[in-house]
């Protein structure tokens, strides 16, 4: 099987696998693609919480994504943690040069434990500098409660929300509904021509970490081999909640998701 697209991520580490670039990678592979990475901090981490964030400088972040896409151009652009201003700045630089249509942005504030992996002043700089160069954003719940300074208690806030996003110049929105505390999952879609509500049975375990970083990894793969953008959300979606559904239960907190639900192994490698 030859790759259907190529994929650039700039996120950060997760040293236990579970989420950041490393839950990135598996997802691209999985689903088809040909992953690339410009690693913008190491986090020492695991299922129970994270020890540790070192930043990579600017410097190197704008060097990696350059060089990179000056050999390889990617078909489309992920982004995941960007710690500080200064590196979304320079995130910001590096993709006037690199002139990919197809970016996705997840824009990642907290960790699943609730170790704060951005500062204020970095979120506003995100707010202003860098949500409205992008295709979509895929905020959760709390994430559009700091972009958008509202409260989200259901799906008319979240709604809400998204439209707020609009207004501040986002293109496409994907709220996603996964720390609502109700049966169902509702994940809404929005733009300018469209409302699009993703409605899914939540499934009943704690071991979902890492499932921000692969949704927003799995919608920049089927959009980067050419689905509709809504579509990709949709089968993005999908491939996360039956990779939830494996139930890995690794580690002794909030355990990753199977990456490998997408594959069917060749009998012969596994003999």
């Amino acid at each position: 099987m030859k790759p259907k697209s190529k994929i650039l991520i700039i996120a950060g580490s997760d040293s236990s696998g579970g989420a950041g670039i490393q839950a990135d990678i598996k997802t691209v592979t999985a689903l088809g693609g040909y992953a690339m990475t410009a690693v913008t901090a190491i986090t020492s981490q695991n299922t129970t919480g994270v020890k540790s964030v070192v930043p990579i400088q600017p410097k190197e972040i704008e060097k990696q994504i350059l060089f990179t896409s000056k050999d390889i151009k990617p078909d489309a652009i992920k982004i995941g943690m960007l710690h500080s201003s200064e590196v979304i700045l320079s995130v910001v630089r590096a993709l006037k040069k690199v002139k990919t249509k197809k970016i996705i942005l997840d824009p990642v504030m907290v960790a699943k434990g609730g170790f704060k992996l951005i500062n204020d002043k970095a979120i506003k700089t995100l707010r202003e500098k860098l949500i409205r160069k992008v295709h979509l954003i895929t905020p959760n719940i709390p994430e559009a409660e700091v972009l958008t300074k509202t409260k989200i208690k259901n799906l008319k806030d979240m709604i809400q929300a998204a439209n707020i996003l609009l207004e501040l110049g986002v293109k496409n929105i994907l709220v996603k509904g996964g720390h609502s505390n109700f049966k169902n999952i509702e994940d809404v879609f929005l733009n300018r021509k469209e409302l699009k509500i993703f409605k899914n049975k939540k499934i009943n375990t704690k071991n979902t970490h890492g499932t921000g970083c692969t949704l927003s990894s799995a919608i920049t793969t089927f959009f980067a081999c050419g689905k509709k953008l809504n579509k990709s959300c949709e089968l993005g979606i999908k491939y996360v909640n039956q990779s939830i559904r494996s139930n890995l239960n690794y580690g002794k907190g909030h355990g990753p998701i199977n990456h490998l639900s997408s594959i069917k192994v060749n009998r012969k490698f596994i003999k």
